[in-house]
């Protein structure tokens, strides 16, 4: 993956704590990454340490400030730990990215309810979580972000329960803006579609991967930064006025309503 430091809002985020969840790799991390940029201390998270100290390695040789806590989505005490230790350390949280997130490939006759738990806790219960016990440590001014997908729009079969938890995490968005609003605190959502992470890098073959990027009208697919810029755009001050939105970040991608028929329009022009 590519730095997604760039030299944009590049102060926007002086002095403010971040906790990323789910950011040792992929969009996570390049999220992390461009947080610190700005001038964050970053809380970057996950299961696995090895991982998590190279993403704190990475920020740190660039100049930014960042920590690792160890802590599993699933587990609703690791959660707790995560955010009282954040605040214990650093006496607030002034930008929450829930990130952390997995996915099946099974229909919903296939689904177990292993498959169900998995998703349902990972990708939904722990965003929750993560806010209920945030919130008392975040002062007026702060806001969060969920991650979702442009599945939450426009799925396909086969990827259920992860596209109706993803719908579903734009709807606690909503909610959440409403009651957070009074106290100062913003809510949105983030909707990414194809992003060239390690998962992607090692399923596409060249040609499928070519395939891929012809469906989307800006001719690619997207870049952990893509993301990482809008985070940090909707979490700081220019974004004030934005609150319980869901925002696509896929490059055209759910514009397209049936992809031969773009492909053909893109072969004649």
């Amino acid at each position: 993956m590519g730095n997604p430091m760039t030299n944009r809002g590049s102060n926007r985020h002086d002095g403010q704590i971040a906790i990323v969840t789910g950011s040792t790799k992929g969009i996570g991390a390049g999220v992390a990454k461009q947080l610190a940029h700005e001038g964050a201390t970053v809380v970057v998270n996950g299961r696995s340490t090895r991982t998590g100290m190279e993403t704190v390695k990475a920020i740190r040789e660039l100049g930014g400030e960042a920590i690792f806590t160890e802590a599993d989505m699933r587990d609703p005490t690791a959660i707790e730990a995560l955010i009282e230790e954040t605040a214990d350390r650093f006496g607030r949280i002034d930008v929450l990215v829930n990130n952390a997130g997995v996915q099946t490939e099974t229909t919903a006759t296939e689904a177990t309810m292993d498959d169900w738990e998995f998703v349902l806790e990972t990708d939904f219960k722990s965003f929750w979580l993560c806010v209920k016990h945030a919130v008392k440590h975040m002062p007026e001014g702060s806001a969060i972000v969920n991650m979702s997908s442009n599945h939450a729009f426009l799925t396909m079969p086969g990827l259920f329960p992860y596209n109706a938890v993803k719908a579903g995490i734009n709807g606690m968005t909503r909610a959440l803006a409403l009651e957070l609003g009074p106290l100062g605190i913003r809510v949105n959502t983030i909707n990414p579609g194809w992003v060239e992470v390690e998962r992607t890098q090692s399923e596409l073959s060249a040609d499928d991967r070519e395939r891929v990027e012809d469906m989307h009208p800006l001719g690619r697919i997207g870049k952990p930064e893509d993301v990482a810029t809008t985070v940090a755009f909707l979490t700081s001050d220019e974004a004030s006025f934005i609150t319980g939105t869901s925002l696509l970040v896929d490059g055209g991608r759910t514009a397209v309503m049936q992809d031969h028929s773009f492909l053909e329009y893109k072969q004649n022009l």
